[in-house]
């Protein structure tokens, strides 16, 4: 039996929505459906309290899960946001071609690649203060959470709860 998170969190994000696989093998397939509500009992009552598994489903042997889009809420204090500015901001930001940046490659010590971000930011919503930041994830890569911040001028020190990503969109390769 094998375990993945095809899209771990990072340290300080919470996760509202996770998937793990689970590749294991079975012999016939008129257990699938069988197999897939024991796991889901199973792991059920090993998860701590405030968790909940929500399906169970099979795939493929040869299945390949990628993730193809996150989306990640940043909840800012109301005292701390400069509403006119951050709209400014991420108009600014959604109407570039190119959003070059450094990213560093590694450890400390090691050397800085530099990469355009833009195409990996599809979109910023302000509402009240709640920024919402949809993201494309690709075998090229994506943005970071870090990032985001940065383009977006903002600390974590304003943030009034830890980042959460509210959403993935997952694509299914079946080879």
């Amino acid at each position: 039996m094998k375990l993945s998170l095809p899209l771990p969190r990072s340290v300080g994000i919470e996760v509202d929505d996770d998937l793990l696989c689970l590749r294991t093998q079975i012999t016939a397939e008129s257990q699938e459906s069988d197999l897939c509500a024991l796991v889901k009992t199973m792991l059920s009552e090993q998860l701590p309290d405030g968790f909940e598994l929500l399906t169970a489903d099979s795939a493929k042997a040869k299945a390949s899960i990628q993730p193809c889009r996150a989306t990640y809420l940043l909840a800012v204090r109301k005292d701390d946001l400069g509403q006119e500015k951050l709209k400014s901001r991420i108009n600014s930001l959604m109407t570039s071609e190119n959003l070059n940046l450094q990213r560093r490659m590694g450890s400390e010590n090691s050397r800085f690649k530099n990469l355009d971000v833009r195409s990996f930011l599809k979109s910023i919503e302000l509402n009240d203060t709640n920024i919402a930041v949809k993201c494309e994830i690709s075998p090229a890569g994506s943005i970071r959470v870090d990032e985001i911040l940065n383009l977006l001028e903002l600390d974590y020190d304003i943030l009034s709860a830890p980042i959460r990503r509210t959403a993935v969109q997952w694509q299914i390769s079946e080879s």
